[in-house]
């Protein structure tokens, strides 16, 4: 085997975090724990900075869209429609990343023209950015 190849190969490895999301995807699928309990423990977790922004989405979505169910997703807190994961948060430090995500699955009614944002960086959530939110949460659930 070349250096080359060595190289590439353990670059196309999963991370640690990644290998640790995996597993807790994996237990997510066997738990009972009810959604709104799992998402609070895995916000509970989270650095200051990141559990105040995720507290105060995870309010503000459940206000939104009020039809979406708490739960976890790979360990992140997720909020799901008819099972499928709609939208989630992933912390700035699930990945080890300089800020944190909203995201948006291919579940959310978002789709506007041949190409829209599914996912954005969050440093922290001003009013203005809230109302941003509400807004494009009730839009992805329909």
């Amino acid at each position: 085997m070349s250096t080359t190849a060595k190289n590439t190969s353990k670059k196309a490895g999963l991370t640690a975090e990644e290998k640790a999301a995996m597993r807790e995807r994996a237990r997510e699928l066997k738990d009972k724990t009810d959604g709104e309990s799992a998402v609070r423990a895995a916000i509970a977790k989270m650095s200051p900075k990141d559990r105040a922004i995720a507290k105060r989405l995870h309010e503000l979505i459940k206000a939104a869209a009020p039809g979406l169910l708490p739960k976890t997703w790979y360990g992140m807190p997720a909020y799901a429609k008819d099972g499928k994961v709609v939208c989630f948060f992933r912390n700035a430090g699930k990945f080890k990343e300089r800020y944190a995500m909203l995201g948006f699955n291919d579940s959310a009614k978002l789709d506007n023209g041949s190409m829209w944002p599914i996912a954005f960086a969050l440093t922290e959530l001003t009013a203005a950015d809230e109302a941003k939110i509400r807004k494009l949460v009730k839009k992805a659930v329909g």
